[in-house]
């Protein structure tokens, strides 16, 4: 089925590939000054962009330690998978330093252009399903229904989102593995679109290798690629996440077989599980664990890694079985704000995907508070991190102070949007005028 466009939808549409190539344009050549400058060598020391999971500085370390013959997982150095050892040992062997900064940007301009299809198809099926059920819309909001050319502007916004957003931008410059990661989710997210169950469970497999936390996306993937025979929905269930299954204890066997021996689990999950490295960073578990009595330890890391990790999945998916992309960008974004060591790469990430959801904008009430706290904390963070370290004018409250706000700010935009999602659902069908006491009343989040 094909979407016609108007002829002002066909200007739009050329007006729209020139933007898309001048954001890309400048966005490559951001990346490329700020790398080539003294700014990316002290951005990459920010907690904010850096931690012990996708440091630069600690691969590079990891690797010199690899290529002589020692075992980096021995000490609490490196954290990263023996499959990334071995990547990142060949890539560094045969590119120079500028290279690698270059497969860098590359890598995030190809991450960019995954999630430009991936809006494209999403967008253009949701409103081929508008189309076909349309008629048991209120006639009311007739005017909330999608316009064909949010799947012309929707790709080009999430595009420009993740180009030009600094927390993407820092990321990159800083050299991350968040870079990677982020490429593979954005596969895992266009095969989820496409409903490619192989391609989606590869790059599931390899976005939550390094961390499990994103192997929840298992169940939007499930749901993507469910059969559309109600008989055969379990089956479909079944061999999706097997395929996960079978596809991570094959990367792991690899792994093995790399180092010959397992401790790499310990060094890579175990230090992720058990929270070792206690130094700041947007999230939240460095500072309560600082406070927390030794034997209260384990029971509050099994609540906030259970928290961080599946609490969500399941009354998410069964809520939102409708939209996978939107469950997926739901618990993109929770992971983002839980997970043991987070950075700002993981949230520029889940921040590009919005735009694709701009049907639900119309609903959303906090948006104002939220953009202003977002720039707020980006601001105050490294002012307040300057002060207690540098200055020594304040202390790790006022740090954890911001990082709260950060993490609150965050948990306000994910509600704010499923609840935008209800309630366009709800007024799709029943319309919103809703009589109390003779007045018109109002749906609003408290």
């Amino acid at each position: 089925m094909f979407i016609a466009l108007s002829p002002k939808s066909i200007i739009e549409y050329l007006f729209m590939d020139k933007l898309l190539f001048f954001v890309c344009f400048i966005g490559i050549l951001v990346r490329i000054y700020l790398s080539s400058s003294d700014f990316g060598s002290s951005i990459a020391d920010r907690v904010e962009v850096s931690t012990p999971l996708n440091s630069w500085k600690r691969v590079i370390e990891g690797v010199s330690l690899y290529n002589e013959n020692i075992n980096p997982y021995e000490g609490d150095l490196f954290h990263e998978t023996p499959l990334a050892l071995v990547f990142f040992s060949y890539l560094t062997s045969i590119l120079s330093d500028f290279y690698v900064t270059l497969v860098f940007i590359g890598c995030d301009i190809l991450t960019a252009f995954v999630l430009y299809s991936t809006s494209k198809i999403y967008t253009k099926n949701l409103i081929i399903q508008q189309t076909k059920t349309k008629n048991i819309y209120n006639k009311e909001f007739n005017k909330l229904l999608i316009p064909d050319d949010f799947s012309v502007i929707n790709p080009v916004y999430v595009c420009s989102v993740y180009m030009l957003n600094p927390y993407t931008v820092f990321s990159c410059i800083a050299r991350t593995t968040t870079v990677f990661n982020n490429l593979f989710l954005a596969l895992c997210l266009y095969a989820m679109v496409k409903r490619q169950r192989l391609l989606g469970c590869l790059s599931l497999v390899l976005a939550s290798l390094p961390t499990f936390y994103t192997f929840g996306l298992v169940a939007p993937l499930m749901i993507s690629c469910a059969s559309t025979d109600s008989k055969k929905k379990t089956g479909s269930f079944l061999i999706t996440f097997l395929t996960c299954v079978a596809i991570s204890c094959t990367f792991l066997y690899i792994c093995y077989t790399i180092m010959n021996e397992w401790t790499f689990l310990d060094s890579v999950y175990g230090f992720i599980l058990n929270v070792r490295d206690l130094k700041p960073n947007i999230g939240l578990f460095w500072y309560f664990f600082t406070e927390m009595f030794e034997h209260f330890r384990a029971l509050f890391v099994c609540a906030f890694q259970l928290n961080a990790s599946i609490l969500y999945v399941v009354p998410l998916s069964i809520r939102l079985r409708h939209d996978p992309l939107l469950l997926a960008t739901s618990l993109l974004a929770l992971t983002a704000v839980f997970k043991s060591y987070p950075s700002i790469g993981d949230v520029g990430f889940y921040l590009s995907l919005l735009p694709i959801h701009r049907h639900l904008f119309y609903f959303m009430q906090q948006a104002f508070i939220v953009s202003c706290f977002f720039v707020g904390c980006t601001v105050f963070a490294p002012t307040v991190w300057h002060l207690w370290i540098y200055s020594r004018s304040a202390n790790a409250n006022f740090y954890f102070g911001v990082t709260l706000a950060f993490a609150t700010t965050q948990i306000f935009l994910i509600t704010d949007l499923l609840f935008a999602y209800i309630k366009r659902e709800f007024a799709l069908k029943h319309g919103m005028k809703r009589m109390i006491n003779g007045k018109e009343a109002r749906l609003m989040l408290d």
